[in-house]
């Protein structure tokens, strides 16, 4: 199967910082090599209502933001969760589009989590802290969701900035870009367990 990359970009505001890095990290990804670029802020989804309790979430309609996102997730071999670090953890846009794997996963006639197994998620996010072990929530959530879904995790791409366009002056991250998506993805393990210095 050809690789196709979904980049779904969670910050409220267009190229910000983990944009910024993680399109440096896409910049290395050989020709040939699908990419997609999606804005959560662009394409935002209503409310998630968890109705596992009442009944199957129904197919959306075609041209609905959460089939456009539904559609384009399907199709990809690698799922690049581009979210600043809000509160520890993923952006609000992120979450609620990860909330919506709950419902996709109970929708009749699309076997999410089968089709998801297998396939790779990987992470970039800018953090304001000097400190990355303050990334640990988020880099938790993103594993975890990973092994539930039996997919790999290939990590999370750190680098630091604050204002607009600081990332490009952390140089060991732009360094790190450069490999980030050659690495090898292991398969997620779940629960994510930090790492100890």
């Amino acid at each position: 199967m050809n690789r196709r990359f979904l980049f779904l970009l969670g910050s409220s505001r267009a190229e910000g910082n983990s944009e910024l890095l993680a399109r440096k990290a896409a910049e290395q990804l050989p020709e040939g090599i699908g990419q997609r670029w999606l804005s959560l802020a662009d394409h935002p989804l209503p409310d998630f209502v968890d109705l596992r309790r009442d009944s199957d979430h129904l197919l959306a309609p075609p041209g609905s933001n959460p089939r456009l996102l539904l559609d384009a997730t399907l199709a990809a071999t690698d799922i690049v969760i581009v979210s600043p670090l809000y509160w520890y953890s993923v952006s609000g846009l992120t979450k609620r589009y990860l909330d919506y794997w709950s419902g996709w996963l109970r929708t009749p006639g699309i076997d999410f989590k089968a089709t998801l197994a297998g396939r790779t998620l990987w992470g970039a996010t800018a953090l304001a802290h000097e400190e990355q072990e303050v990334a640990e929530p988020l880099i938790g959530t993103l594993n975890n969701s990973a092994a539930y879904m039996k997919m790999r995790f290939g990590g999370v791409l750190l680098g630091n900035g604050s204002r607009r366009g600081d990332v490009l002056n952390d140089a060991e991250a732009l360094a790190r870009a450069k490999t980030f998506f050659a690495r090898e993805p292991r398969p997620a393990r779940f629960p994510y367990e930090p790492a100890t210095t």
